[in-house]
């Protein structure tokens, strides 16, 4: 029997009984068209060696080479015809193994679950209070405050496996630690189940194969590094699927168009410090502001610290990350039905409140989704269909940790000026002051010249400060026209929500 021998990647050796033969360079697999390749032919026993180059998949230059080694070598045509046929079959069968060894590498590991794992990871989702254990479970796995955006991502995260998956952008200040929430909270969730994207060119989406991305949560570290992409994301996440029309020449030279389709549904979050320039993203996501107060800088260095002393228990931490990527194992896809939906509305000063409520509904969906192993399994008379409902207590849930989501969408300026704004409001209490110019606060507040400028003018267009008149020769005063408008806008949406669950 001939084998071929390829424990050499550079010189395969193929022996027949009369003729040795070697592959000089190995083959390559990224052009399955063609099996292009640098032969070594010779007799037994012989140092009349015949090199050439050929693609095995031509018949003219394979008739053409097989009667040059007949000459060459005084050999039969018949007898070179048939080794070069088994060689072509040898390497092609060869060529499917390493491709199909390619895949295998690049497929994340699916990691299957012991009983026991199995069994911690539904006892963990059977726990009652389940919402404020896996908050606790998220903060030993080493993600140091952020207790509402920590929860909130997770659970974004986990509705990948839905069929309505919601989305996130993490917004703030260069340096406060957007990427690093992210790829904390990332951490819990499967790598099979995950797509990090650091780079990616216009057209990278629509080579994937059609249901690889389906039910993957996408991350992006940064959006500015991945502007290409954002329309066939945005399309991913409105309409679960995209298609592109390619013009392709087959064997023969004729032009064809085919179709590249990508299903989805997708998870994507994204961060990035500049809120207003991805607008269209923005209206598809959660917005999930960094805090960025004293209080968690205080909280993050001293953990940095902790970790420098040699005090932090690792092994805490990984036991806690395996608990929660377990978790998402275990969650099987079901359909969730919200009973109460058609009694649930959004408090009017929200924008664009079509697609919020949409969120709304999804995120409460999302709860229930999470707490599946506590709900109780019906099916739909007609269909057979298994399903479980939302509950009053999963809509209390969701409402507590929307508020904030909520109170942002219905704010009138962006997050870094909202968040100014509040700091500025702080800063005026503590120093008994209803007035202040420009430069006390860039002292006070330590912030840019350029940037202030730009607070103030987005601040005063929408009537949020005022000038106020200064004496002659002194610098322009400016003034908070309403102290308490975050606050009373906090109030109504906390009243509507409220409201719909006291009607419930």
């Amino acid at each position: 029997m001939n084998n071929l021998n390829t424990t050499n990647q550079n010189n395969y050796e193929y022996l027949t009984k009369h003729l040795e033969i070697h592959v000089l360079g190995g083959i390559k697999v990224n052009k399955l068209e063609s099996l292009r390749v640098t032969l070594s032919v010779q007799k037994i026993k012989s140092t009349n060696i015949l090199r050439h180059s050929i693609d095995l998949y031509n018949d003219t230059q394979l008739e053409k080479f097989t009667r040059k080694i007949a000459e060459r070598l005084e050999i039969g045509t018949s007898v070179t015809r048939k080794a070069l046929q088994e060689l072509t079959k040898e390497l092609e069968n060869y060529r499917f193994l390493l491709l199909k060894n390619e895949e295998e590498q690049a497929a994340p590991a699916c990691k299957v679950l012991t009983a026991t794992e199995e069994k911690k990871a539904i006892d963990f989702l059977k726990k009652g209070k389940l919402l404020s254990l896996t908050n606790e479970y998220i903060g030993k796995s080493g993600v140091i405050g952020e207790d509402a955006n920590r929860l909130l991502m997770y659970l974004i995260f986990t509705s990948r496996k839905t069929n309505n998956p919601l989305h996130c952008i993490s917004l703030g200040s260069s340096g406060v630690g957007k990427t690093h929430l992210q790829s904390k909270v990332a951490e819990l969730i499967p790598e099979e189940d995950k797509v990090e994207i650091t780079v990616l060119s216009a057209n990278a989406f629509y080579y994937f194969n059609r249901t690889e991305l389906q039910h993957k949560l996408i991350l992006i570290e940064d959006l500015d590094g991945a502007e290409s992409v954002l329309y066939p994301l945005r399309e991913l996440q409105s309409k679960k699927r995209i298609t592109k029309t390619v013009v392709h020449k087959d064997q023969k030279g004729t032009t064809k168009t085919i179709h590249l389709t990508v299903e989805g549904p997708v998870s994507v979050a994204g961060c990035t410090t500049q809120e207003s320039i991805y607008e269209d993203n923005s209206n598809r996501s959660f917005l999930l502001y960094i805090d960025e107060s004293e209080e968690q800088d205080k909280r993050i260095m001293q953990y940095q610290r902790v970790i420098s002393a040699g005090k932090l228990d690792e092994e805490a931490q990984i036991r806690a990350i395996e608990l929660l990527k377990n978790v998402q194992r275990v969650l099987k896809p079901i359909k969730v039905i919200n009973p109460y939906a058609e009694f649930l509305e959004l408090p009017q000063s929200v924008f664009k409140p079509r697609r919020t409520n949409s969120h709304y509904l999804q995120f409460i969906e999302a709860i229930t989704f999470y707490k599946q192993y506590q709900k109780t399994k019906k099916y739909d008379t007609n269909t057979g269909e298994e399903y479980i409902e939302t509950s009053i207590e999963d809509i209390e849930e969701a409402n507590e940790l929307i508020t904030e989501v909520l109170l942002r969408k219905s704010d009138t300026i962006t997050g870094a000026t909202r968040n100014y704004l509040e700091k500025l409001k702080r800063y005026l209490y503590i120093e008994n002051q209803t007035t202040y110019t420009s430069s006390e606060i860039r002292r006070n507040l330590r912030i840019k010249e350029t940037t202030l400028r730009r607070y103030h003018k987005q601040l005063l267009e929408e009537g949020y400060i005022r000038k106020v008149k200064a004496e002659k020769g002194k610098s322009y005063h400016y003034e908070i026209v309403d102290i308490q408008e975050y606050t009373n806008l906090k109030e109504a949406i906390n009243n509507a929500l409220n409201s719909c669950v006291s009607k419930l």
